[in-house]
């Protein structure tokens, strides 16, 4: 029998779209370096990102108690895992292509993927049961870990150190133990009929609410689609120099550090360096030098930018150090 859909859940999902879309922007701008918030290190994003990958993986196993509760049904099962599995390895490719050794090697795809196997049996059980083991998974790392599990062979068991670093870093545990514990609670909603009947009838009431559900019925088209366009979006922007790119950002970095060496105060060498990439970027020279970074002859003129910056903003700025 074919298991009807619950708005409910699938708005769910669009708020956790939301959320993942909001964290993912904002990591953006800083790769760009628009911003400069932590979202890689400060405890405030660390958490906002758990708790987004938490609710991922807590509604894909209450999807996974109501659509197998009555009885596991093997070939839908096995379809949605499959194309589970193919878009996790698309996301494994693309980000080994453009972020080379940061790549998602074990991300929220390959964490809902293989939940969903721990998980099934226990659509069949109380949900006592799920409940007890999702606790259990939870509290592996602090009671199993140990360098028995270290090294880029054990990362997806979450209980070793990977040795490896990634954008994104879902392992089974303790992640695995948000998807019992959704199971355990659609099979409470089930055996709860008045709030089940509550559940199939709910249906959102405006046009955000009916967006928010078109999401989260195509989350996953949704999740590797989003990421392409915002990050792409920056790039062009950044393409016309309407906003930093990437390459910019690390310029200004380094010519700031190095010009602050010798002895220039940080803000006239912030405004130093920024005048050189400015005059760089208006004569061409700077997409010369980006096509070919260890040309000596551009280098030289990259220098004579620099000391007409240099004279212009600080008088005197003797020893200047060239801009490496």
């Amino acid at each position: 029998m074919t298991q009807r859909r619950l708005p409910l859940l699938d708005a769910l999902r669009g708020i956790a779209l939301l959320a993942m879309g909001i964290y993912h922007l904002s990591w953006d701008l800083l790769w760009f370096g628009v911003v400069d918030w932590q979202v890689d290190t400060g405890m405030g994003w660390r958490a906002f990102a758990a708790a987004i990958a938490a609710t991922f993986l807590f509604l894909a196993g209450v999807s996974l108690s109501l659509a197998h509760g009555g009885g596991i049904r093997w070939r839908p099962f096995w379809r949605r895992l499959l194309v589970i599995v193919a878009a996790a390895a698309a996301v494994s490719a693309g980000t080994w292509y453009v972020l080379g050794d940061g790549m998602v090697r074990f991300g929220i795809l390959h964490a809902i993927a293989a939940s969903s196997l721990v998980a099934l049996p226990f659509t069949r059980l109380h949900p006592a049961a799920a409940a007890l083991a999702g606790a259990g998974v939870l509290a592996l790392p602090a009671l199993a870990a140990g360098p028995a599990f270290d090294g880029p062979l054990w990362l997806w068991t979450g209980l070793g150190d990977p040795g490896v670093a990634s954008v994104d870093y879902v392992p089974l545990a303790p992640w695995t133990g948000a998807t019992l514990l959704g199971v355990a609670a659609g099979l409470l909603l089930q055996r709860a009929r008045p709030l089940m009947m509550l559940a199939r009838r709910w249906q959102p009431g405006s046009r955000a609410g009916r967006l928010g559900v078109l999401a989260g019925r195509h989350s996953l088209a949704v999740y590797l689609l989003h990421q392409p366009v915002l990050f792409g979006s920056l790039w062009l922007l950044a393409a016309v120099h309407l906003i930093p790119d990437r390459a910019s950002t690390d310029f200004l970095d380094n010519c700031s550090l190095t010009c602050a060496v010798s002895g220039v105060d940080e803000a006239d060498c912030r405004a130093i360096c920024r005048c050189t990439l400015t005059a760089m970027q208006a004569d061409g020279l700077w997409s010369n030098l980006l096509r070919d970074p260890d040309n000596l002859s551009l280098r030289e003129d990259m220098n004579l930018r620099h000391q007409t910056c240099v004279l212009g903003e600080t008088r005197p700025a003797q020893g200047q150090t060239p801009v490496r």
